[in-house]
C-alpha cells in the first residue's frame, strides 16, 4: 500500500512543509547606530536588504532566516563619513562588500517576543549574535500593477535588534578625545526592519517576476 504525501509509513502525520517568505526590498532595510564623540548618535542605514525567512506562525520556534547586506550603499547622510565608513578604517567594502546573516528563533519570551541566534558576517568575519525579535503583524493585501489589482499578497513583518562590540568584526578605527573618550563607541546597537512576502502568493500572482524586475533577486 503507498502511503499518502501527507502520511508517513509509521501511521504518524508527516511534518508540515514550514512557508517560505521573500524580504520585500522596498521596505526591508537595516540600520545601525553608534555614540559619537561620548555625547550623541549617529545613525546609518543599508537599504539594499535581501533574504529568506521560513517561517509558520503556528509553530514560530522552527522559523529560521538569512540574508545578504549590500555594504556598499551605506548611507548616514554625510558623503565624507559614508566615504569613510565604507573605506579600510570600517566596513572595507572594496574587499567585504557584503554583510551575511542567518539564525533561527529560539524562544517565545512574550505574545509578540521572541529570542533569535544567528551568526553576522562582517568584513568577512562571522561571529554569533543574540537577537530580540518582535512580530509586527501579518495581513492580506492587494498587489497593483498600474490600475490592475493582480491579486492577493500575505505579507508579514519584524523587527530585530542586537548589539554587537564592532572590533569582534576588526572594525577598529579609533581616535582618543581629551578626558578619556573616544570619538566613536565600540558598542553597536544593529536593527533589522523587515517586511516579507509569502512566496505562494508571489508564485500565484505572478509577482515574483515582478519583485525580481525591481532587484529582489
Amino acid at each position: 500500500m503507498t502511503a499518502r504525501p501527507d502520511e508517513q509509513t509509521d501511521g504518524a502525520p508527516a511534518a508540515r512543509e514550514v512557508p517560505s517568505w521573500t524580504f520585500e526590498p522596498g521596505h526591508t532595510e537595516a540600520g545601525f547606530r553608534a555614540r559619537h564623540m561620548m555625547v550623541t548618535w549617529v545613525h546609518g542605514l543599508f537599504k539594499d536588504v535581501h533574504g529568506k525567512l521560513h517561517l509558520d506562525m503556528d509553530q514560530p520556534l522552527t522559523a529560521t532566516f538569512e540574508g545578504e547586506i549590500d555594504a556598499t550603499r551605506l548611507w548616514t547622510g554625510q558623503p565624507e563619513r559614508d566615504e569613510h565608513l565604507r573605506g579600510p578604517d570600517f566596513f572595507d567594502v572594496e574587499h567585504h562588500p557584503t554583510i551575511t546573516f542567518a539564525g533561527r528563533f529560539t524562544e517565545r519570551i512574550g505574545d509578540i517576543d521572541f529570542k533569535a541566534r544567528a551568526e553576522l558576517t562582517i568584513r568577512g568575519i562571522t561571529r554569533p549574535v543574540e537577537m530580540d525579535v518582535s512580530y509586527l503583524g501579518q495581513w492580506k493585501t492587494p498587489f497593483w500593477v498600474g490600475e490592475e489589482n493582480k491579486g492577493t499578497l500575505t505579507r508579514i513583518g519584524f523587527e530585530a535588534k542586537t548589539r554587537v562590540n564592532r572590533h569582534d568584526f576588526e572594525v577598529s578605527w579609533q581616535d582618543e578625545i581629551p578626558g578619556g573618550g573616544v570619538v566613536v563607541s565600540n558598542e553597536i546597537d544593529i536593527t533589522l526592519d523587515i517586511e516579507a512576502l509569502l512566496d505562494a502568493d508571489l508564485r500565484a500572482t505572478g509577482a515574483i517576476e515582478y519583485y525580481r524586475e525591481q532587484g529582489s533577486g
